[in-house]
């Protein structure tokens, strides 16, 4: 009996020493309002592996290895995280006792987030885009401005745009190959399903990928992770939809190991702020998760979101002065309804498989394989022998005669002579037909029947000159991608992943609707012969509904990534190193022989490779518990997009010549501040993108000159500028003061100066110059003097004051002021070339172009600033333990005028044209402009059963 005694007595001293020696923490977590236990909350160590999930009683213990000062961070769908400092002392188990989160009532933030998602859309994944889907995740106070209160002036955070960020959804890579830009609409409306993310900005860590110089954004979809709940939300918006329904179940991760999160959504509107532009868009999501063991879980995620919107138009000066700010040329009535002819459609589902494999407590490893398919379209009407449908062709505007000078005088220009009769009378055409006539291009399409004495007795289909189609891209990407993070010593993480991707993308015409008529003939009635054909191996086709014409080709693509990555984090001073690799492959297929070029569009180019490298770095001192200071640089070069790599992907099998990978250096300081009352963040940044590439379209007149052997010195061009550099330097303040328990007030500024930084080359390319003699219609244009321009499409200083009040009854209002300036016009390379000084018809340059009148005519346009005066408040309520929360939101509410981007058109390519044009007081071919939103409002009701 004593040996047992004795024996027990041992074992049971024997655990208190092994209960001793426990390193790590404990605790319970509990919602603010009600109390209750938390289940499933993810429970972090900062800058490591280590992560637990709440009980059902909400505790957690963590059992660590190493000591020292750490960084505990809480998350948890549907709350505000909460992160704070912790000290480890070695062989203790650290009570912290109970840990209260905060419902997240800022449902503003969220109305803000669908708003600006939706304007994303709207720029085509363009040049012009701004990047405020990629801030929607972060609580910073400067970046919350960005996105949510600047964001409606197309605000570009540093001015970069979306392709300098990396999205990613369960670690794989979301940016689209074409042009290295996320595709917002193949998630749109599922905000519910992608709250869980995390964002870093500029060159800073992230644990998923090496990363761009604007950030990365990660998307965490895996079901085990959210919050069992069931949301129902209820919007209405006078911006891009009228309305919008979600709903969104998530289990939690259930005793069996299964986790479920279902979501579906619906948007719609007949019409948006803009004239025209309806709207249409339905939201799937699923994600299942099995938890095998321990170790093991496998998560499906999937996701489609078929959407499309009607588009609207840039306008001239002289359109919006006799029509309206919001007159959008696209569209016309037909059956009593306005139609638009330009559509945007994306239906592009995800597939996603994801093994998240537990290798032990300090390791882990996440490897999935994806899948993405569908279609992007855009559609508008061709047209052949007819005039231009377009309502604000330059022939149907007064300036067509209030612009006219006579013919040249030997070298020197004629006089000005307008026609203001006929001027007036284009005026009331216009203002009568501003509109598509939607009617008239089915007429155009019919043929006129008659009986035996000849008398009308109706229209019967024929040929048509008018059809719509659409400019089609269906893509099929497979991914490949494995990520490990681990803590290899006390003070030292190891991040690492491979990814690959392999893309093959079908880039068609497809004829969607002949508008009556019987057939439309694939021949280009620009070109004479054999020329005009776009298929020489099916010559003289005449097509019809679903038939592809005028171009069909693949792009086909293989990228590879790899990247490394060492955080080393001590008592006083954090640092960490990142290597990366990556090659990428292109080629183009032509399906067509094209008869313009009948040896270099058939079958695949020659496949195009870049070898890429980058590095990154760097180091956190921290000053004390309040104060901390970082400075993180990168070097990098990156592969040129599919888009900037074959210039004239449509005709044939070119690929810029001597192009190469652009070269991207990036270093930036940050201060920051926290206590109680005050939060502060100073930031300082330089960026320098050089050997950028860049391709566009459009008709130029007296582009060409005689001496190039052409009596016809218009010309359909595509041009493309080679070395191409762009300087971004600037500051970021945010100030946050919790003056008061319920009154708090934050100062956001953003001051830049964003620039071109070499004088680029410019080549232009002109198919109809190809011939027997002339195989490659290609034409040094030499350098555009753009250097110190200011890039455009973005405010390059923004400033933003708030003030907001909570009340502990749950009701909140808030307000803030934005002024915003430096923004500036996107000007046309060719006419700071040498060759615009140069007349077409004598080859010599034009005797008036004197320096001091070239300075004037191309100056950059700056815009005037922009003040927003911006009004939100919201409300939430507990019934029967139902959450109820109400926001409701007014944004430009003294319903300013402002303009957000615009371009110079460059269709008068020579001194004297541009000249003349400007000195009439009103140019046919002026500057077209973006606007933004008058006074906006949305409601958002959202209720948690």
């Amino acid at each position: 009996m004593k040996k047992c005694i004795t024996v027990i007595l041992l074992i049971f001293q024997l655990m208190t020493v092994i209960a001793q020696n426990e390193t790590g923490f404990s605790g319970k977590v509990v919602d603010m309002k009600t109390q209750k236990p938390l289940q499933h909350v993810v429970v972090s160590i900062q800058n490591s592996a280590i992560m637990q999930l709440t009980e059902s009683d909400g505790t957690f213990k963590l059992v660590l290895q190493s000591e020292g000062n750490q960084l505990l961070l809480l998350h948890s769908q549907g709350y505000k995280d909460l992160l704070f400092p912790i000290k480890v002392v070695s062989g203790e188990m650290i009570d912290l006792g109970v840990l209260v989160l905060e419902e997240d009532n800022q449902i503003g933030s969220e109305a803000f987030m669908i708003s600006l998602s939706e304007n994303d859309l709207n720029d085509d994944n363009s040049s012009s885009e701004n990047t405020s889907g990629l801030l929607q995740s972060s609580r910073d106070a400067f970046i919350q401005a960005s996105a949510f209160n600047w964001g409606q002036a197309r605000f570009r955070m540093r001015g970069l745009d979306s392709q300098h960020a990396t999205m990613t959804i369960n670690g794989v890579t979301m940016n689209k190959m074409y042009d290295g830009r996320p595709q917002w609409g193949n998630w749109g409306g599922l905000n519910d399903a992608t709250r869980n993310q995390e964002f870093s900005v500029g060159v800073a860590t992230s644990d998923y990928t090496f990363g761009g110089i604007l950030g990365t954004q990660q998307i965490n979809a895996r079901a085990s992770i959210y919050r069992p709940s069931s949301r129902i939300t209820f919007s209405s918006s006078n911006t891009n939809y009228s309305f919008r329904v979600m709903a969104t179940y998530a289990t939690g991760l259930m005793p069996s190991g299964w986790a479920y999160v279902i979501s579906a959504g619906k948007r719609k509107a007949n019409e948006g702020f803009f004239e025209g532009t309806n709207y249409d868009a339905d939201s799937f999501f699923m994600s299942i998760e099995k938890k095998l063991n321990t170790q093991h879980s496998f998560n499906f995620t999937g996701f489609y979101t078929p959407n499309s919107r009607g588009k609207n138009s840039p306008n001239t000066d002289e359109v919006t002065q006799l029509t309206s700010k919001r007159y959008n040329s696209y569209w016309g009535w037909q059956g009593g309804k306005k139609k638009n002819a330009r559509i945007k459609r994306v239906e592009e589902p995800v597939l996603m498989l994801n093994h998240f494999f537990r290798i032990d407590d300090k390791t882990t490893l996440n490897s999935s394989i994806t899948y993405q398919f569908g279609k992007v379209s855009n559609s508008n009407i061709d047209y052949q022998n007819v005039n231009s449908p377009d309502p604000t062709h330059y022939r149907k505007l007064p300036s067509y005669y209030t612009s006219v000078y006579a013919k040249d005088h030997g070298e020197y220009p004629g006089s000005f002579i307008p026609d203001y009769q006929n001027a007036k009378k284009n005026e009331i055409l216009f203002i009568t037909n501003s509109q598509i006539n939607w009617n008239e291009l089915y007429r155009a399409n019919q043929m006129l029947t008659t009986n035996s004495s000849k008398s009308v007795t109706g229209y019967v289909p024929a040929q048509s000159s008018y059809i719509l189609y659409e400019g089609r891209t269906d893509d099929k990407t497979i991914s490949f991608n494995s990520n490990v993070n681990s803590q290899l010593t006390e003070n030292i993480f190891f991040n690492g992943g491979i990814a690959f991707r392999n893309l093959k993308s079908h880039n068609y015409q497809l004829l969607t609707d002949l508008l009556g008529g019987l057939y439309f003939e694939d021949i280009d009635l620009f070109y004479k012969g054999d020329q005009s054909q776009s298929d020489l191996k099916n010559p003289n086709r005449r097509v019809g509904v679903g038939d592809s014409y005028r171009y069909n080709y693949n792009y086909l693509a293989n990228t590879i990534d790899f990247f490394t990555q060492f955080k080393f984090t001590y008592r006083k001073v954090d640092f960490y190193l990142a290597q990366a690799f990556s090659s990428s492959t292109y080629q183009r297929e032509g399906l067509y022989q094209n008869g313009i070029y009948v040896t270099n569009s058939f079958g695949k180019s020659k496949k195009v490779n870049f070898e890429n490298f980058a590095f990154k770095g760097g180091l956190t001192y921290k000053i004390s518990g309040k104060q901390w200071l970082f400075i993180n640089g990168a070097y990098l070069t990156q592969a040129p997009t599919i888009r900037n790599t074959f210039p004239n992907a449509r005709l044939n099998n070119s690929v810029v010549d001597g192009i190469e990978s652009v070269n991207i250096s990036s270093i930036e300081g940050n201060y920051i501040f926290h206590s109680p009352k005050i939060k502060a963040r100073l930031t300082g940044y330089y960026s320098l993108i050089k050997n950028a590439t860049q391709t566009s379209f459009f008709y130029a007149e007296g582009i060409f000159d005689n001496g190039a052997g052409f009596d016809n010195t218009n010309a359909f061009v595509s041009q493309t500028l080679t070395h191409l550099n762009k300087k971004n330097i600037g500051v970021e303040l945010s100030f946050e003061h919790q003056i008061l328990p319920t009154f708090k007030t934050i100062l956001s500024l953003a001051y830049g100066q964003y620039t071109y930084d070499s004088n680029p080359n410019v080549i232009v390319v002109d198919n109809a110059r190809v011939s027997l003699e002339n195989s490659n219609p290609v034409f040094n244009f030499g350098n555009a003097t753009l250097k110190n321009y200011k890039q455009p499409g973005m405010p390059q200083q923004a400033y933003s004051l708030a003030v907001e009040y909570r009340n502990p009854k749950y009701w909140w209002i808030g307000t803030n002021i934005n002024y915003l300036a430096n923004s500036y016009i996107d000007v046309s390379p060719i006419s700071r070339t040498a060759q615009f000084y140069i007349n077409p018809k004598s080859g010599f340059s034009f005797p008036e172009a004197s320096p001091e009148r070239a300075k004037i005519i191309l100056k950059q346009e700056k815009f005037d600033p922009i003040r927003l005066l911006n009004i939100t408040g919201g409300k939430s309520w507990r019934v029967r333990r139902k959450y109820i929360s109400l926001f409701v939101s007014i944004n430009n509410a003294l319903n300013k005028t402002y303009k957000t981007g615009g371009f110079e058109q460059a269709r008068n390519a020579n001194f004297r044209r541009l000249d003349q044009q400007q000195s009439s007081g009103t140019p046919s071919f002026g500057p077209k402009y973006f606007y933004g939103y008058g006074r906006s409002y949305f409601g958002n009701l959202a209720i948690n059963l």
